[in-house]
């Protein structure tokens, strides 16, 4: 099974941040599939059928992104639609009485979300992007061998315990027993 597959199904958040890691790695390839066979797929140690299904996989990306005008920046609208869920389901948790861990959680992070927003001059009404936006951002810091500040630590704390919370009601919602009404 593909990572992304299992991600899916497991844990929508990291589902999203590895799309996007992918996403920045096809352009990084210069949108080569060939060069991410070199680079990702053949040294994986998978079978010769997986390889060729992961390429395709990559090439079907590519595609995706150059019809969609994502070949410099932005995301894929497969992503932008998990986005979109998940802004669903997070008005519909926000407004149920019977999440108030969610809320409790949702609370503790928007400082941190709010500063966020303002340092990096967010005009959409997007609260959930600039989490995954900042998710992301430490992640890309961090693969960088840059340091994190305390206080951005402590944000990336509250924030991944929210989202996190968030992946899991969200696959509660997508097995049927989540409770909100």
């Amino acid at each position: 099974m593909f990572v992304q597959r299992e991600l899916r199904e497991k844990n929508i958040a990291e589902y999203l941040l590895y799309m996007w890691q992918v996403e920045d790695m096809i352009r990084a390839a210069g949108l080569d599939s060939d060069r991410l066979y070199d680079a990702v797929i053949k040294v994986s140690g998978r079978s010769d059928e997986e390889c060729r299904e992961w390429k395709q996989w990559y090439n079907d990306l590519i595609e995706m992104m150059r019809t969609e005008g994502r070949t410099e920046s932005g995301h894929l609208q497969i992503n932008e639609n998990v986005l979109i869920l998940l802004e669903d389901l997070h008005q519909r948790l926000l407004d149920s009485h019977k999440q108030p861990e969610y809320r409790d959680l949702y609370y503790k992070a928007l400082p941190f979300i709010v500063e966020f927003r303002a340092k990096n001059h967010s005009t959409e009404n997007a609260e959930l992007r600039d989490c995954f936006n900042m998710l992301y951002g430490v992640w890309l810091l961090r693969v960088q061998g840059k340091e994190v500040s305390p206080q951005t630590a402590q944000a990336v704390k509250a924030v991944s315990a929210f989202i996190g919370k968030l992946a899991v009601l969200y696959r509660e919602d997508k097995e049927g027993t989540l409770e909100i009404e």
